[in-house]
């Protein structure tokens, strides 16, 4: 005896369903959760701004999503951050260390190492859109890159909105 055909469409509807869900379970389920709440202080100093930078720059800043730091050989899509903070003395004339790390977070475009494409975004805009505060801990972490940070929330970072 034959069964009819809306049945077996509806078994094997079913049957690849429960299959799949089956499938589905075995993958590993990964929980996304917002970037925790970094609290910074007028009263940090660089050393601690550059510590929170640290953790920016891995999380919400997203910055080594495409740097690197420490990296060698091999092709890399934007330049390495090792070592950064003595060649940004004297990597754009006119420009001490300071103001070429504000210039490369909030106005990417301005300059762009030699032998990379352009397109990093700026940083205090969405979608990564970190605050004031947290820009400045970015230039520290920066300046703490075979350096030593020096700035602080006092600071008015140019090329970022504000004044300076």
């Amino acid at each position: 005896m034959r069964s009819p055909v809306g049945v077996n469409v509806v078994l094997v509807v079913a049957g690849a369903t429960l299959f799949y869900t089956y499938v589905g379970q075995l993958v590993p389920q990964k929980e996304l959760q917002p970037p925790p709440k970094v609290e910074i202080t007028q009263e940090m100093t660089p050393v601690q701004l550059a510590k929170v930078g640290d953790e920016l720059a891995r999380g919400k800043g997203m910055c080594l999503t495409c740097h690197t730091v420490g990296h060698s050989g091999g092709p890399l899509r934007y330049p390495d951050l090792a070592g950064v903070a003595e060649r940004a003395k004297t990597r754009v004339a006119g420009l001490d260390q300071l103001h070429y790390f504000a210039q490369s977070v909030c106005q990417p475009d301005a300059f762009v190492v030699a032998g990379f494409a352009p397109g990093m975004p700026a940083i205090h805009r969405p979608p990564i859109g970190l605050s004031d505060e947290e820009l400045h801990a970015v230039v520290a972490w920066l300046q703490s890159q075979g350096g030593q940070a020096t700035i602080t929330l006092k600071e008015k970072l140019p090329y970022c909105g504000g004044p300076g």
